[in-house]
């Protein structure tokens, strides 16, 4: 294989290498620093103040930078059982209550073990930091394990990864309540919790419950949920709202960690576009490969690629590069693409979706343990599209989002739930853009089928060879509802959308 380092519009090839983490290389800092453009005048919210918290459920901060620079944070809950559990043959039922914990949007529930699962439900209620109202009780995802690492691989290695929900996003709240009832300990619930074969989790203890349940509770920095109440019963921000492709409504959070960190997320889409870049730009067909020439060489044939879309950068959603770990790790080539949804709700406003990614982004890092956000990309209601995962939007970022899938593929998330809620067709659209030009720079057919090697999961045992649609729904790989069969029923029309896109 070969190992593509791009710098400043050119491609250096260094042979025989393997997929690793590898630092920026080349260009000093200081020299990249100078051609970033200053960060725009922005007043940033100082951090409201935590109420007194009981020392029984102490509310903690989740490795924070020292002296709390950053704009964000997140703050764990250990969850405590609930006096009701104590009845005799009653299941097993941890919660917390908290009416003043600081502002917060997003929240989910971690415990210990990552291969342990949480068989049960869980459930949570939020207070509306404008309104003061609490809102009703919404579910959280509780089968999540399936988005993640393979085995192995380097988000398992730098440092300890924790088992955990899907995020959810309630808006900008000040108190919380949250309860997670077991709802038995055995048999098969078609999502692989009683699976041992590697890279499936396993069932939880004979408790019922995963021991070490917590509650994260993440402010994702900025105007995280804006005047609005993002609860249940709210506006819920359908497509319209804002002009499909306006992009982010709310500037990007800027500090003094503006330094090597961010500079390298920014540089390894210099060959694409300019150091500091908020955007990259959509192009148009000539124009896509006029540029893929100059990445790759002449093309012995005229290439089948969809026109460049318009993607908002991590500068752009406003990352805060200091969470992450350094360097990137990359895959050999992207051969197919997972669509996922984040089951994180439905109730954002398409001007909240980068302080959506934000939040998802620190629920991966700061509460799960991975190394960085797991998707290579993500997709608004309103069509808008994000860069996930850094490490060049154009390069083969090895992602954690299809358990036992991630090499040799990217994963595009469409943010929303779409087990029964029909996804916009916006957002199907800007997959099938997505993948028309992705997929194109590495001479993929987005109609055709592929082979991969599966790294270990509850489908496919770890070594097999499986024959998978290039654009596949995540529970292709591995038994779970993600993405949800409307967006599911949907691949159908992305992968006609992509072919189409690319002249085929």
């Amino acid at each position: 294989m070969s190992k593509i380092v791009r710098m400043r519009g050119f491609l250096t090839f260094s042979p025989g290498v393997s997929p690793r983490a590898v630092r920026p290389i080349g260009v000093t800092c200081a020299a990249v620093a100078a051609l970033l453009p200053a960060p725009p005048a922005r007043a940033v919210p100082a951090a409201p103040a935590t109420a007194a918290v009981p020392a029984a459920t102490p509310v903690t901060a989740v490795g924070e930078p020292a002296g709390g620079a950053v704009p964000g944070r997140t703050r764990s809950l250990p969850l405590v059982p609930l006096s009701r559990t104590r009845a005799v043959g009653a299941a097993p039922e941890q919660g917390v209550y908290r009416a003043a914990t600081g502002r917060f949007a997003l929240v989910g529930v971690v415990w210990d073990d990552p291969g342990s699962a949480l068989r049960g439900r869980a459930r949570v209620r939020t207070r509306s930091a404008g309104t003061g109202r609490w809102t009703g009780w919404r579910d959280i995802e509780t089968h999540h394990a399936d988005h993640g690492a393979d085995p192995g691989a380097a988000d398992r290695a730098a440092r300890p990864v924790r088992g955990g929900t899907a995020p959810l996003w309630v808006g900008a709240s000040d108190g919380v309540e949250v309860r997670v009832r077991a709802e038995g300990t055995g048999g098969a619930d078609g999502t692989g919790t009683g699976d041992r074969r590697a890279g499936a989790v396993r069932p939880a203890a004979s408790s019922g419950l995963p021991s070490g349940l917590r509650l994260e509770l993440v402010d994702p920095g900025g105007d995280a949920g804006g005047t609005a109440d993002a609860g249940p019963g709210a506006k819920s921000g359908e497509p319209g709202e804002a002009a499909p492709g306006s992009g982010p409504a709310d500037d990007p959070p800027h500090t003094e960690l503006d330094t090597e960190a961010s500079i390298a997320a920014s540089g390894a889409n210099s060959d694409i576009t300019a150091f500091g870049a908020t955007e990259i730009p959509e192009l148009d067909r000539q124009a896509t490969e006029d540029e893929m020439t100059l990445l790759l060489g002449p093309a012995r044939t005229k290439p089948y690629i969809g026109p460049r879309p318009r993607i908002v950068t991590r500068r752009g959603w406003g990352a805060d590069e200091s969470l992450r770990e350094r360097g990137f790790v990359y895959t050999k080539k992207i051969k197919a693409a997972f669509v996922h949804h984040t089951a994180s709700g439905n109730t954002y406003t398409c001007a909240q979706a980068p302080s959506v990614i934000r939040g998802i982004y620190r629920y991966h890092v700061r509460s799960m343990g991975w190394r960085d956000i797991g998707y290579n990309f993500l997709a608004d209601k309103c069509g808008t599209l994000y860069e996930g995962r850094a490490g060049g939007v154009a390069k083969a970022v090895l992602g954690a989002h299809t358990l036992g899938f991630n090499t040799d593929s990217m994963g595009i998330a469409v943010i929303g739930t779409y087990g029964t809620a029909r996804p916009p067709g916006a957002a199907v659209t800007a997959v099938a853009r997505l993948t028309a030009w992705k997929l194109g720079l590495y001479g993929v057919d987005p109609r055709a089928k592929t082979q991969l090697t599966s790294g270990g999961g509850n489908l496919f045992a770890k070594g097999r060879s499986v024959r998978l649609n290039v654009i596949s729904g995540h529970r292709d790989g591995y038994a779970t509802e993600c993405p949800g069969k409307r967006l599911y029923a949907e691949l159908g029309t992305a992968r006609a959308g992509a072919a189409d896109y690319q002249g085929r």
